[in-house]
């Protein structure tokens, strides 16, 4: 009998509070906005979806070379713009032609990288983190509550010496740990007790059998993973990066028969097709599905961010992860591993981590997906979506608001247990600890979406 794809029943996520109110009416059809004319043919380009944004820019990076600054993408106006260091008029032109709107700005992309190496040497320690923001063309800095006295002075001075032409530095509120989260909750059982991280994206490993994406941190916690909180394990990590150059892992299913669907469940028996991964990009809207937390919506606000992380197993140490996804989505423990994608069906990360919560907001870091299917060999889809297809759940209502998607119901694997309180906020439901060791506390939803102490650590 072939196993069935995490999970068996759809989950029913509270996603209450004007977040996840955003969340639901951005989840709307693209507008059909229409295209410049021929008498406008040099008309910055109208980008119908992230990806469109993406591709642009990808093509752009190529044709201007070494003038490619970086870019990001004007949601508002729904064009790309491209930052060009000493672009000649021909370049400009170009890049005008091909449907960007073209900036001319001070830093090379080679400039920020040597900032970012300056920082690597002089401010990697706990609670820092860096990403190149293509808007102000500087490097931004963030460091979270617990860089204080003289770790906050170095900071400060270190900043400072780089020129404020070059690098601004922010603080957050919250705290840097790595999360778990995503649409659909795994467990597994350890010495300390139980983890719990969420499914990213099913994926094809190289050899042909089923499997899913999830954070690295997660992989590297536990082996084996389950659907269920009390559960036989269902499947086992084959790969796993973390700290280092990304936080992914790659858990392939024991079951070779598995049907694993290429979705995202966004709860009460609603999913959104993923049909391809792509890159994120600098302004673009995603949205965050968290098995704690629900749907939530954002903004990436940097690429490429190296975050430094307080180890979980040294007191003294730090786990500096880079190569990631900053945004302003919030995400609490029990979110790891989750999924991050586009409205149109894209898939760009996985939760690795972040400060602050969905009360308050925060920073929140993601694992690129396109980055994880390249190191791991995986293809985004799954080995049987067609079979699964027929329990896959609802095609997410575009019209769905807030209340028709709360609810925190028993999560494990994201199955529902229980009727959902409509009335149950994202705060209800967690019952969590601070997510950073093991056995500390991350509740189960209940179906009043009230948590319950589990002693279980989320990630």
């Amino acid at each position: 009998m072939s196993h069935k794809r995490i999970p068996k029943r759809k989950a029913a996520v509270a996603v209450g509070g004007v977040a996840a109110l955003g969340a639901a009416a951005f989840l709307l059809p693209m507008a059909n906005a229409s295209q410049d004319d021929a008498a406008g043919a040099t008309a910055p380009r109208t980008l119908k979806s992230a990806s469109d944004a993406s591709g642009l820019a990808a093509q752009l990076q190529g044709l201007l070379g070494q003038a490619f600054a970086g870019s990001y993408y004007d949601s508002g106006r729904q064009q790309l713009v491209v930052n060009v260091i000493n672009g000649d008029s021909n370049t400009v032109v170009q890049a005008e032609k091909a449907g960007a709107v073209v900036r001319q700005v001070r830093n090379s992309n080679s400039a920020l990288a040597a900032v970012a190496g300056t920082l690597r040497s002089k401010a990697t320690m706990p609670g820092t983190a860096w990403a190149v923001d293509p808007k102000t063309n500087k490097v931004v800095v963030t460091a979270d509550s617990t860089v204080t006295g003289s770790r906050w002075d170095s900071l400060q001075s270190t900043v400072k010496g780089l020129g404020s032409d070059m690098a601004t530095l922010k603080k957050s509120s919250g705290t840097f740990k790595p999360l778990v989260s995503g649409g659909d909750a795994i467990f597994s059982q350890v010495a300390d007790g139980t983890v719990r991280c969420s499914l990213g994206f099913n994926v094809t490993a190289s050899d042909g059998s089923p499997a899913f994406l999830t954070a690295g941190h997660c992989g590297v916690a536990a082996k084996d993973w389950s659907d269920s909180e009390t559960g036989r394990p269902i499947a086992t990590v084959d790969q796993a990066q973390f700290p280092g150059n990304g936080d992914f892992s790659l858990v392939k299913y024991d079951d070779a028969t598995t049907q694993a669907p290429s979705e995202v469940n966004i709860g009460n028996g609603q999913t959104v097709a993923i049909n391809q991964a792509v890159d994120a990009t600098v302004g673009e809207t995603v949205f965050r599905m968290g098995s704690t937390t629900g749907l939530h919506d954002g903004q990436v606000t940097g690429l490429d961010a190296t975050v430094n992380f307080q180890s979980e197993t040294d007191p003294n140490g730090v786990d500096t992860v880079t190569g990631l996804i900053q945004t302003d989505v919030c995400a609490e423990a029990g979110d790891s591993g989750g999924s991050l994608f586009t409205q149109d069906g894209g898939a760009v990360g996985m939760t690795s981590g972040g400060s602050g919560d969905c009360t308050s907001g925060g920073e929140t870091f993601f694992q690129p997906v396109t980055t994880a299917l390249q190191a791991t060999g995986a293809t985004l889809g799954d080995a049987g979506a067609a079979a699964g297809a027929g329990d896959a759940g609802a095609t997410a209502d575009p019209s769905a608001t807030a209340g028709d998607q709360n609810g925190a119901g028993d999560q494990g694997g994201g199955d529902q247990i229980g009727g959902a309180d409509p009335s149950a906020t994202a705060g209800d439901q967690n019952g969590t600890g601070d997510g950073t060791g093991t056995g500390d506390g991350t509740g189960t939803g209940d179906p009043s979406g009230t948590g319950t102490n589990d002693g279980s650590s989320s990630h």
